[in-house]
């Protein structure tokens, strides 16, 4: 579950730049990028009429080079440019086009646009007549592509610098960049493909990928297998969804700590009433308590805080989610143990963390190794770090996860998967990709219960 590399702007630059030093030609890598990308282009859209917007650095070059490749195979193919190629590459790519060359304010529209205007390591935005005229042309065409980046992106924070059109398919060159990933970019790109180079790309920032599970040895108990503790509060159907989701996590037991009593609800949870904290903090001596979650439904009151403080001094691998994380961030008193899972919102994420500089990455690694826990960093796109500088990366989240509960299903997932694995970032990423299948499974309108019914599909298809 390593996933491809996401390199920033300066570690693309440094990796070209060695790729030179080894003897590889600037040139020969610019025919290269344009014949991956000419071969994506011709693959989906193959003779329609297509119209290649050229800037004036390399990334200019590149559409150069992807109007000649699909002019050779009998694509009806224009060129229009913003200004001269200010580069030697930029410049080789414009003559062996060798024809026509329109102006980028003037030239009409296309069925399908080649945007190679600016690439990766753009500073500012567009001039506003230049992002205004782009979005004409891409709202006139029927499919519309983006060379390594959509113009007008920040590479490293995913930031619109100016307004940037949405693409059908975005071609990452070499390796994928922090704006492939984060929005407000990441939403201006429908598919995302990436153009491999030949460049060794090497960062400890990488995309989440699907995980590889396994099932149960034959030998396998319900110990064995990964005993949950969940602490609820004040709002048990919280803590009752958390408790759903890691019996449905590869868990082989879950146990839930609460003052309430279900009346329904699955049997297969053990429901055991506690009321005061030297009860619980008994409860939970137990040594075969894998992974012990609390935050879903616990409350903000002075009993909550209570509970949280038996269950931050029990020892045992901790998920800490919702209002455990308010709480820790009110009370210094509240020491986050090294090795834990933190799965805050931004709201929760500001007042456990402050205001960190940075790409939402960038702060997402300063908060892990700060607090010695692996940080689930949620969101449209959600960052999962970890203490020692890994990360993880997806922008996959349906939007319609954007309701109540869904943020205790993760929770109780992400302690499942750890009762499981014995790894924190390995669960937490776990739990994030299979939190992301089951809603792409429910579809639209669905509701945090519905989750809970797709986990096991969505787990039957990673074994």
């Amino acid at each position: 579950m390593s996933g491809a590399p996401i390199l920033t702007a300066a570690q693309m630059r440094d990796a070209e730049q060695a790729a030179f030093d080894a003897g590889v030609d600037p040139y020969g890598l610019m025919e290269t990028a344009g014949a991956a990308a000419a071969e994506i282009i011709w693959r989906a859209g193959h003779r329609r009429e297509t119209l290649v917007l050229c800037g004036p650095g390399n990334n200019g070059g590149d559409g150069y080079v992807i109007a000649r490749l699909l002019r050779a195979r009998g694509v009806p193919v224009r060129v229009a440019a913003l200004g001269d190629a200010r580069t030697e590459s930029a410049r080789r790519a414009r003559a062996a086009w060798g024809g026509a060359i329109e102006d980028f304010r003037t030239v009409e529209p296309a069925t399908q646009l080649v945007d190679a205007l600016f690439g990766t390591g753009l500073a500012r935005g567009l001039d506003a007549d230049v992002a205004a005229r782009l979005g004409e042309l891409a709202e006139a065409a029927t499919t519309t592509y983006a060379i390594d980046l959509p113009s007008g992106a920040e590479t490293d924070g995913g930031a619109l610098l100016s307004p940037v059109p949405h693409y059908d398919v975005c071609i990452s060159l070499g390796a994928y960049k922090p704006a492939h990933l984060l929005h407000p970019a990441a939403g201006r790109i429908g598919r995302l493909v990436l153009a491999d180079l030949g460049i060794e790309a090497v960062s400890a920032v990488r995309r989440l990928e699907p995980p590889a599970l396994r099932a149960p040895d034959a030998d396998a108990h319900k110990y064995t297998r990964g005993l949950v503790a969940i602490i609820g509060g004040g709002m048990p159907g919280a803590s009752m969804l958390a408790s759903v989701a890691a019996a449905h996590s590869g868990a082989g037991s879950v146990r839930r700590f609460a003052d309430d009593m279900p009346a329904a609800g699955p049997y297969a949870i053990i429901n055991r009433q506690v009321e005061r904290p030297d009860a619980l903090a008994e409860q939970l001596t137990d040594e075969r308590i894998g992974a012990l979650l609390v935050g879903p439904g616990l409350g903000l009151d002075a009993e909550a805080q209570a509970r949280l403080a038996v269950a931050l001094a029990a020892g045992h691998r901790l998920v800490l989610d919702a209002d455990a994380l308010t709480l820790i961030g009110r009370d210094d008193a509240l020491a986050i143990p090294a090795g834990a899972i933190l799965t805050p919102h931004e709201g929760e994420f500001a007042r456990l963390f402050g205001d960190l500089p940075g790409s939402k990455i960038e702060r997402a690694l300063a908060a892990a190794r700060a607090s010695g826990a692996v940080v689930v960093y949620k969101g449209a796109d959600t960052v999962i770090a970890a203490p020692d500088g890994r990360a993880r990366v997806t922008d996959s989240a349906s939007p319609w996860l954007s309701t109540a509960g869904t943020g205790d299903v993760l929770a109780g997932l992400a302690a499942g998967r750890l009762a499981v694995t014995g790894d924190p970032f390995r669960a937490a990423c776990e739990a994030v990709w299979l939190h992301g299948e089951a809603a792409r499974r429910c579809g639209a309108a669905f509701i945090a219960d519905d989750l809970l019914r797709a986990l096991p599909a969505a787990i039957a298809a990673r074994l």
